[in-house]
């Protein structure tokens, strides 16, 4: 039996990565998982238990009891969640908990997957692993553009700011740091719109799959 196809795309927060790997999904008739939203949902349990990310009891507790109607929230988006799944994914114990739940997820019928160490660590063996990056200043360009449509009044230096404490503890943690796998293919989305950026992607990811 041919083994399903399974398709990383990691990267840092705004790069791009998720908005491609919908359409790749929809492009390749395979499920797509927003493997963010596990440790957002694991986040928002936390903050709505009182409880702090940072605090391991707290965090291991939540993860252990989500459930996935969790990933249904509309709640799951925003800064507290940003920085809140930044800190619970920083815990060896979660990331456990969630492991099992993505691996099963790629197993049934391929996926594309989006996260942040897909191709490292969750299916180091996927066909194919793309690695969506993007300049510090377009990335946090991109938030502050999203943050603005929502009405939130923020300026655009406290933006650059809080991206820049995430990406140095995605980067920095002990387990699955924020990386490229060493045989991912890297697409840099600075000077692209999403279309072109997906036309890109697309074309690495079908020389990949025919190779």
């Amino acid at each position: 039996m041919t083994a399903p196809v399974v398709i990383a795309v990691d990267g840092p927060a705004a790069a791009g990565k998720g908005t491609l790997a919908r359409r790749l999904a929809a492009e390749l008739g395979l499920p797509y998982l927003d493997t963010g939203l596990l440790y957002r949902a694991v986040a928002r349990r936390v903050l709505l238990s009182g409880g702090l990310p940072t605090n391991p009891q707290a965090a291991e507790a939540a993860a252990a009891a989500l459930t996935p109607e969790d990933l249904q929230r509309p709640d799951l988006r925003g800064p507290d969640m940003d920085q809140g799944a930044s800190q619970v994914a920083a815990q060896p114990p979660v990331r456990a908990l969630l492991l099992d739940f993505q691996r099963n997820f790629a197993a049934r019928n391929g996926a594309v997957m989006d996260g942040r160490d897909i191709g490292t660590v969750v299916c180091p063996d996927a066909r194919v692993k793309l690695f969506v990056t993007a300049s510090a200043a377009a990335r946090a360009e991109r938030r502050w553009l999203e943050r603005q449509a929502k009405g939130e009044p923020i300026p655009l230096e406290e933006v650059a700011a809080e991206m820049a404490v995430r990406d140095a503890r995605d980067a920095a943690r002990d387990v699955a740091p924020m990386r490229p796998a060493e045989d991912a293919l890297v697409l840099d989305t600075t000077g692209l719109d999403a279309d072109a950026a997906y036309e890109a992607a697309l074309q690495l990811i079908r020389a990949r799959l025919d190779a």
